[in-house]
């Protein structure tokens, strides 16, 4: 996959690329798995905005994702690699043996008229899907299961990709993208491969019109309001925020206050924290 960078015919096309799309084999999503998606605007149930800087952006419908990977030992076929507007990576359409269709994330390497296979003997490839116990050390694995049989849930974007490190007694240690060792059960199911459209990273939106169709509104800088608007707000001319730290709105720490739970379950599976030496 490439990006292709635009000619500065204009103050947006100056800083703007995009994808190629050399990837994308099909144009048109398959009926059968789609479903109406529901825009909230960032509001609860009551209309209130419960998360700012939400609203608007282009009309989609979600794509239906076989992350549980749960028809085991039936080979299917790519019939072809699309994209999603719900997420990073690209799709690939599978067409499986027995007449179902569904769709799964594209890793890289996967073409259409490949074969795949979700199954504890499937061979090491990228697209199968297989107990970690039955996944060779070193390998890279996408779409790990953190509970098995729940589907998986981690490292399900574009590019990435976690390492199996070792594996002991009933768990195995897997390192992710952000550098956290991590347990997870050896009989949790993981795909082999990393994810594909590596270069979304590399795209450069160039125009504030590409954010707004994504569905994301202007972030006003809290330091610009005045007082009754925000903590960090007041002042003659540009003034500091004059606070022991950063707050939110609302007079919460907003820059490096650990948030996560001393009690959360999943803490007891973290062997090494991401930047952790």
């Amino acid at each position: 996959m490439a990006v292709r960078v635009y000619k500065p015919t204009s103050p947006a096309r100056r800083f703007m690329s995009v994808l190629t799309f050399a990837e994308v084999t099909k144009k048109t999503p398959e009926k059968s798995l789609l479903e109406y998606k529901q825009k909230n605007a960032g509001r609860n149930k009551q209309g209130k905005i419960t998360v700012r800087h939400q609203g608007g952006g282009n009309k989609v419908k979600y794509r239906v994702i076989d992350f549980k990977r749960d028809k085991i030992g039936i080979p299917a076929k790519v019939v072809g690699i699309e994209y999603d507007p719900n997420r990073t990576s690209f799709i690939a359409l599978l067409a499986y043996a027995d007449g179902e269709k569904r769709y799964i994330l594209a890793p890289e390497g996967l073409k259409a008229g490949d074969t795949v296979l979700s199954a504890e003997t499937a061979d090491i490839k990228p697209g199968n899907t297989l107990p970690i116990a039955n996944i060779p050390l070193g390998t890279l694995i996408h779409n790990i299961e953190v509970k098995p049989g729940r589907g998986g849930q981690m490292v399900r974007s574009a590019g990435m990709s976690a390492q199996l490190m070792a594996k002991e007694g009933s768990f195995a240690q897997v390192r992710l993208p952000s550098g956290e060792v991590r347990r997870v059960p050896m009989i949790a199911k993981a795909t082999i491969g990393t994810v594909g459209n590596s270069d979304h990273e590399n795209v450069r939106l160039g125009k504030a019109g590409r954010v707004r169709h994504m569905g994301v509104r202007p972030t006003v800088r809290g330091v610009v309001m005045n007082p009754n608007d925000h903590p960090h707000g007041g002042g003659e001319g540009k003034s500091p925020v004059g606070l022991p730290a950063p707050v939110t709105p609302w007079g919460k720490p907003a820059l490096g206050l650990k948030t996560r739970k001393h009690k959360k379950y999943s803490n007891r599976m973290i062997v090494k924290r991401a930047g952790q030496k």
